[in-house]
């Protein structure tokens, strides 16, 4: 053996011996200790620990009414209760994975609207000033696409004058030339 393998050896026993002690400084002896531990629960030793009860998410008889009328459908009988419990524990499995992924989102959400600043204001004036700010900008994008879709039907028809095409070209004018200023 090399002698720093040895001197990590001594350190190590050295380490243990500290740990005995301040364990028999405080007058604890580790032995005894673990023989009472393992006294006091040999009771326990062999027997049967049992987990909580296994308790279905959804309503056992219904969901096995429902999986047994689906079941049918292919040619299936019989569906035992197992199958049926472990149905419900996926359920809530998923159910559990999609409501955790919501509150996620809905975490970001308020996250990003924290980061946004808006100014409340309690001038009605100026609210009212944004409000027909945003009728007119609706009112003009309408008439945009209202003109466009004008001009489309006029170009598509057929080339030789007729009335409708002559109607429509000029209330596309109409809409294209009035379109341009706004009170």
């Amino acid at each position: 053996m090399s002698e720093s393998s040895s001197a990590c050896l001594t350190e190590y026993a050295k380490d243990d011996d500290d740990i005995n002690d301040v364990a028999s400084m405080a007058g604890v002896n580790l032995n005894e200790e673990s023989a009472r531990i393992l006294a006091t629960n040999s009771e326990l030793v062999g027997t049967h620990i049992r987990s909580c009860k296994d308790e279905a998410f959804l309503h056992p008889g219904l969901l096995h009414r429902r999986i047994l009328e689906t079941a049918k459908k292919f040619g299936v009988t019989e569906v035992p209760m197992e199958a049926v419990t472990f149905i419900s524990h996926a359920a809530q499995s998923r159910l559990r994975t999609v409501v955790e992924k919501v509150s996620t989102i809905a975490q970001h959400r308020l996250d990003a609207c924290k980061d946004e600043e808006y100014e409340q204001s309690a001038d009605v004036r100026s609210q009212l000033r944004f409000f027909e700010q945003l009728e007119r900008m609706e009112k003009q994008r309408k008439d945009e696409q209202e003109r466009e879709i004008l001009l489309k039907a006029a170009k598509s028809r057929s080339r030789q004058e007729d009335p409708e095409q002559a109607r429509l070209k000029q209330k596309a004018k109409e809409v294209s030339c009035g379109g341009d200023h706004y009170p």
